[in-house]
């Protein structure tokens, strides 16, 4: 483990659990509300479970059966270099995309430590040691440009979002490379957090490299690192959540005002958390093919 890799441990271990829900007003979860989360996920889309791990490395927080969650041999077809070629040939703004986008190039977001108080707020960040002179104004730019969550129908299902169930009948037809993703509960940013790592159609595993493959360009690297599992073992391609509970917040926000139609305001249920935040991470990593196909809306009722 990287001294870096050590001292997020010892950080995390340290931070105090949540034990108030904060979902709608932060986009940040409680271990119990993770769990809520999950269950719905792999009551809905059973290519998910629940993972044990090593009981040596079990959270305490965390019911000992359920860890993490996983998606096993997921199919990859296409690099991301192929769809980025493609988007760069449409007209900008036309209204249909909210892939993130307008990461720093010289942030990496794994070397910054952002101090939070018991509600989860920022109150004290260590900026990198050098600063993008064109974005030293424009704190959001750090992780994304939250303008693309404006969109109210950011959660609609798109044509950009491939159908794995076709994908993994393509899968049997041709020989293409594999992930297994995971997600664990990030004690610290109160979030979830996604780990992949994948084979070849050979079989053979990936190397950090080739993963970076089937990352949109902007993340590869930055906010996507290499990093050890907290319960697998191998290196494993992760999207760091410092910025996910900022995020979350902001597309519940939207998708409560694209639903609530002149009603009392009321935002999804916790249970569907999960949900949204695999649609966003799907605009990070496009080209694997994972479920989370479910129409997620805002309770408008009385």
């Amino acid at each position: 483990m990287t001294t870096l890799g050590y001292l997020r441990g010892v950080r995390e271990w340290a931070y105090p659990t949540r034990t108030t829900s904060a979902f709608l007003e932060k986009g940040v979860l409680t271990p119990e509300e993770f769990v809520a989360a999950g269950d719905e996920l792999v009551f809905k889309c059973p290519t998910w479970s629940w993972e044990a791990g090593d009981p040596g490395k079990a959270r305490s927080y965390l019911p000992i059966d359920k860890q993490f969650l996983v998606t096993r041999n997921v199919p990859c077809q296409n690099r991301v270099a192929s769809m980025e070629n493609h988007l760069a040939t449409e007209e900008a703004g036309d209204g249909e995309d909210w892939l993130v986008s307008h990461v720093k190039k010289d942030t990496n977001l794994e070397d910054e430590f952002d101090i939070l108080d018991d509600d989860g707020e920022i109150m004290q960040k260590t900026e990198p040691a050098k600063e993008n002179a064109a974005g030293d104004n424009d704190d959001d730019d750090e992780y994304a440009d939250m303008d693309a969550f404006e969109d109210n129908n950011v959660l609609q299902d798109d044509a950009a979002a491939a159908n794995p169930v076709v994908a993994e009948q393509e899968s049997n037809l041709l020989r293409v490379r594999t992930y297994d993703l995971s997600i664990t509960y990030d004690k610290y940013y109160q979030t979830p957090r996604v780990w992949m790592v994948g084979k070849s159609a050979e079989g053979q595993p990936l190397s950090g490299k080739e993963m970076m493959e089937d990352v949109m360009s902007d993340y590869a690297n930055r906010t996507v690192t290499i990093e050890n599992h907290p319960h697998v073992a191998g290196p494993h391609a992760s999207i760091h959540p410092c910025q996910h509970g900022k995020v979350m917040k902001t597309i519940v926000k939207n998708l409560i005002k694209a639903t609530a139609d002149g009603e009392e305001e009321k935002g999804p249920s916790v249970e569907m958390y999960i949900f949204i935040f695999l649609k966003f991470v799907s605009s990070i990593i496009p080209t694997i093919n994972y479920d989370f196909t479910m129409d997620v809306q805002a309770d408008t009722s009385k």
